[in-house]
């Protein structure tokens, strides 16, 4: 199978006009820094100096996230975030600094995620007195008024009922499988909660969640770009100004094992079959083995990339749905971006295979396809024709991944997260990479990959065949509408009849309208 023999196929012109810039950049004309931690205000700091760059980014990281939603009130966390982002200050309406934000080409946002949550925003530095006083005001003196809160909950609301439950099935499926993996734990829900949880939260819970998490031991403040040491030192001084508190501290995160293969499926009428399938992993940045495991990743499915081998087998060579992908870490609106997304670092990740939608009478062929390859790969490893192209093409595409100033202060941010010191997660990519040795690839997928005990969540408007078809093994032949080499019609075969192995009474079904109901 044809793999990475012309990177042009992966790597567009314009695109590697921006590798070289970034090349560039990283070379020189730029000066990092991690948590400073004595600075008189106390406050860590992560400093990314660009010079050349006409912009400020500004990351604010508060340590909690979703996991510290209190039982019962699932949501809570976004919603605060929500109200400190897009809500009014003691000084302004949210609408009067949208009016003020508007003439400065500028804006901030909150991204509250499973273990940490971000206030981010840029700004050019002809226009930073007056971003930073919004910016700061938001985090200082939130107003917490009524009209906001009920605003932001029915947004938070909207987004749990309509556009998780209806509007988006692939991520329906990887938020229902996380919560099948991690049932019965702060890590099931989705970081917009539950709409039980939601709907309980009142403008008090707000208020006293704030208090609690937005402490000055709980906040480490990052800046990339053109800033000035007094620019530094007016945000620590500022920072410093929020209430005394405890770090939010660590959440306890411990799964069921899994016994077998278990499957979920939600019934949504009318729907094709989204799926995903996984298990837990315990694999963090900046450890030897994340990084000869993402080597194997990549061969195995890539996000968005169409060389890779899932992609291979199930859409170039089969043609039975838009894209097959593979992850080691959290990659949430996968179907809206291209590059892993920052400031989603987490303890407790899951590796995750995600078939996109697809017609449900092919959806268990293709399950079985993508289960067949993951046990080939891990009871073979991959070749060493394989592992040197992937590899190779790894050096170079790592490179993508930070982009921008705002990328890279995001990278640092997170390094500061998994404890990285020196260069981060990035250069200790850059430099892991080439001394990979394909046995350290192979150990690392034996020691962490599996396809015996796992889990599947699948959305799909047919839950009752696929549960019988499921739970009796029954074999899924599959036609083409058109011609198929005898190399592929023999292949299938094996495919159709690959052995499902539903652990007995593994199988599950929750109507769409119930699921993250509380």
């Amino acid at each position: 199978m044809k793999r990475f023999e012309n990177l042009s196929r992966w790597v567009s012109a314009p695109l590697w006009l921006a590798l070289l810039a970034v090349v560039l950049t990283a070379c020189g004309g730029t000066k990092e820094s991690g948590d400073t931690g004595s600075t008189p205000a106390g406050v860590p700091t992560v400093l990314l100096e660009v010079p050349t760059d006409p912009t400020v980014s500004f990351s604010l990281w508060f340590k909690f996230g979703s996991i510290h939603d209190p039982s019962g009130k699932e949501g809570l966390a976004a919603l605060t975030g929500s109200m400190v982002a897009a809500g009014a200050t003691e000084k302004h309406s949210y609408p009067e600094i949208l009016d003020k934000l508007y003439p400065l080409a500028s804006s901030y946002e909150v991204r509250v995620d499973k273990e940490m949550t971000t206030l981010t925003g840029r700004a050019h530095v002809d226009n930073l007195e007056l971003f930073v006083e919004l910016l700061t005001d938001a985090v200082l003196s939130p107003a917490f008024e009524q009209g906001d809160f009920d605003r932001l909950k029915s947004n938070q609301l909207n987004s749990l009922k309509t556009q998780l439950r209806f509007a988006d099935d692939e991520e329906l499926g990887k938020a229902a499988l996380r919560d099948f993996i991690y049932r019965d734990t702060a890590n099931a829900h989705p970081v917009a909660g539950t709409v039980a949880g939601v709907e309980s939260l009142t403008l008090e819970d707000v208020k006293q969640f704030y208090q609690r998490h937005f402490n000055k031991n709980n906040v480490t403040l990052g800046l990339g770009g053109g800033f000035d040491q007094a620019l530094v030192e007016r945000m620590q001084a500022s920072l410093a100004q929020l209430p005394d508190g405890e770090p939010s501290g660590s959440v306890a995160i411990e799964p069921a094992a899994i016994e077998g293969r278990r499957v979920r499926l939600v019934q949504k009428p009318g729907a094709d079959a989204s799926i995903s399938f996984g298990f837990p992993i315990d694999l963090k940045r900046g450890e030897r083995e994340l990084y000869a495991l993402w080597v194997a990743n990549s061969w195995l499915g890539e996000h968005r990339n169409t060389s890779s081998h899932l992609f291979q087998v199930i859409r170039e060579l089969r043609g039975l749905n838009y894209g097959d992908y593979s992850y080691i870490e959290a990659f949430p609106e996968g179907g809206r971006r291209q590059m892993p997304p920052v400031n989603v670092a987490r303890r407790h990740q899951i590796f995750e295979v995600w078939i996109r939608t697809l017609p449900n009478a092919q959806a268990i062929f293709a399950l079985r396809a993508a289960l067949r390859e993951v046990d080939k790969l891990v009871q073979d490893g991959m070749s060493e024709d394989d592992f040197e192209l992937t590899r190779s093409f790894m050096t170079k595409y790592h490179l993508h991944f930070a982009p921008t100033t705002e990328n890279r202060l995001g990278y640092r941010i997170d390094d500061s997260f998994y404890g990285i010191e020196g260069k981060g997660h990035l250069a200790r990519f850059a430099e892991v990479l080439p001394t990979l040795t394909l046995e350290e690839v192979n150990a690392a997928i034996r020691k962490h990959w599996q396809v015996d005990r796992l889990k599947i969540a699948i959305v799909t408007g047919e839950a009752e065949a696929l549960e019988q078809t499921l739970a009796q093994n029954e074999p899924t032949p599959i036609s083409y509408e058109s011609p198929k080499s005898p190399e592929i019609l023999e292949e299938d075969k094996e495919i159709s009849t690959y052995p499902l192995g539903i652990a007995e009474g593994g199988i599950e079904t929750v109507a769409v309208e119930d699921i993250f109901q509380e």
